[in-house]
């Protein structure tokens, strides 16, 4: 089987590899794992996991000596640990966790446990590689029992005690935050609580001890029923279910402080869905979209809406509301706009950028709704430059512009200070004048009892 187009992230396991074929995903089994896998298809247990949502579906469409060629459902946008909200690295961990609860109950085990196994699909964690079961030996300790308290159980601790920022760790750690950090980084009262003690104190020392031992491979082999696991398995998925975080971010209740009143927001909300039918756009980015209130109002029309935010608790409260909604085509993330996250790993591209997945991604709209002036005149970026940006992305662009007698205008000017005549250039008429070199104005409507007009643009 080709290699050329096998996927920049897909090289740390040998049983197989991802790779792509006229944008396509496929799946490659090793011969190495053919055992594992005829297992797992003859068993019955991977259509197990694909019923109970635990693992992406997939069709095997070729087989032969030299490898099999599977096909998976496909996964519009890949997301990654450090652009979820708390919830959402909450869920995927306890998916994690029952996911491999599930395998030893039916013979198995999950070799890997990486948050990278791990994106939301239909408003759901799932878990998308297909090769990291491996038969389950009574007794043997859970291989990847480590790698999951480093990828899971220690950030969302961090995040408990320092804030939701620190889930973004994972961009410094792809591998996972070492457990000796984070037992200097946790409160000392943490000590107290047996299953920290037990999962990062204890875990802490023994790799302190035993690394870089070379009679550490020496060492008796340690026999864990399964019983004993499970019950762990159980301690550590109660224990992260009651997690919590209690922190105030600047734009959670963003739409209880706007300069709408009802007519303007219901004007303001008709215009977007008016637009978008225009246009027979089919899937919508909508950047700086808070909780999703506004693309909300596509929900029917579109295919797949991705929704991205700066703040977190905006994010989560959006992904809550997904959930209680079951829309399985929303998709809400946390992403700065003005430092969107780069591709990271072996040259970095292992993980993608958030920019290159949105472009390949093709979506037909991007939506800005209330944000050109955070990103001009918080993040001093000159209009030429955010134009720039956003056609790159795509074809149509619903932009939202508040001048200068806007409350929120006039609140990010007055803390410019001295500087505030820096930003005379913020105005309608050079706004326009500098996305006319980008885009063609098709519409362009004041927003009534605002300071706001909103423009629909097509790149030229």
């Amino acid at each position: 089987m080709q290699t050329k187009n096998r996927h920049s992230s897909s090289f740390r396991d040998p049983s197989g590899y991802i790779f792509t074929n006229q944008a396509q995903v496929f799946r490659q089994v090793n011969p190495i794992y053919f055992e594992q896998y005829n297992s797992l298809k003859n068993s019955g247990f991977y259509e197990k996991l694909f019923k109970a949502g635990l693992l992406i579906p997939h069709e095997e469409t070729e087989a032969t000596q030299a490898g099999i060629t599977l096909k998976p459902e496909n996964i519009s946008f890949f997301s990654y640990p450090y652009e979820w909200s708390f919830n959402q690295y909450k869920h995927a961990a306890l998916h994690t966790l029952k996911l491999q609860k599930y395998c030893l109950q039916n013979g198995y085990s999950l070799k890997d446990a990486t948050a990278f196994n791990i994106t939301y699909h239909k408003g759901k964690p799932v878990f998308v590689d297909t090769l990291s079961f491996d038969f389950y030996n009574e007794g043997e300790p859970w291989r990847a029992y480590k790698q999951f308290l480093m990828h899971f159980f220690a950030p969302l601790l961090l995040a408990k005690y320092y804030g939701n920022d620190m889930l973004k760790i994972m961009l410094q750690y792809i591998d996972g935050v070492p457990l000796d950090k984070v037992a200097k980084m946790l409160p000392f009262k943490c000590r107290f609580s047996p299953v920290l003690y037990t999962n990062i104190y204890l875990t802490a020392k023994y790799d302190s001890k035993y690394s870089g031992d070379k009679e550490s491979s020496k060492e008796k082999k340690v026999n864990i029923p399964k019983e004993s696991q499970i019950k762990i398995l159980d301690s550590l998925y109660n224990y992260i279910k009651d997690l919590e975080l209690k922190e105030k971010t600047e734009w959670k209740d963003y739409y209880s402080v706007t300069n709408y009143d009802a007519d303007s927001f219901a004007y303001k909300k008709d215009l977007i869905r008016k637009w978008y039918q225009g246009i027979n756009a089919d899937k919508l980015i909508d950047f700086g979209g808070n909780d999703g209130t506004f693309s909300r109002v596509l929900k029917d029309l579109a295919k797949e809406i991705l929704v991205t935010d700066i703040d977190p608790n905006a994010v989560d409260q959006n992904y809550v509301e997904v959930l209680k909604q079951k829309e399985t085509n929303i998709l809400p993330l946390v992403s700065d706009l003005v430092n969107p996250v780069p591709g990271i790993g072996l040259n970095n591209t292992e993980r993608d950028s958030l920019l290159d997945r949105v472009k390949n991604a093709n979506y037909d709209l991007a939506m800005a709704l209330a944000l050109i002036h955070h990103i001009s005149l918080t993040g001093n970026v000159p209009f030429d430059m955010s134009a720039k940006l956003f056609a790159s992305l795509t074809p149509y662009l619903i932009i939202e512009f508040p001048d200068r007698e806007d409350s929120w205008v006039d609140f990010l000017l007055k803390s410019k200070r001295e500087f505030k005549n820096h930003f005379d250039g913020y105005n309608l008429a050079d706004f326009e004048k500098e996305y006319s070199v980008y885009f063609d104005v098709l519409e362009k409507q004041k927003i009534p009892n605002t300071h706001r007009t909103m423009f629909l643009l097509k790149r030229k």
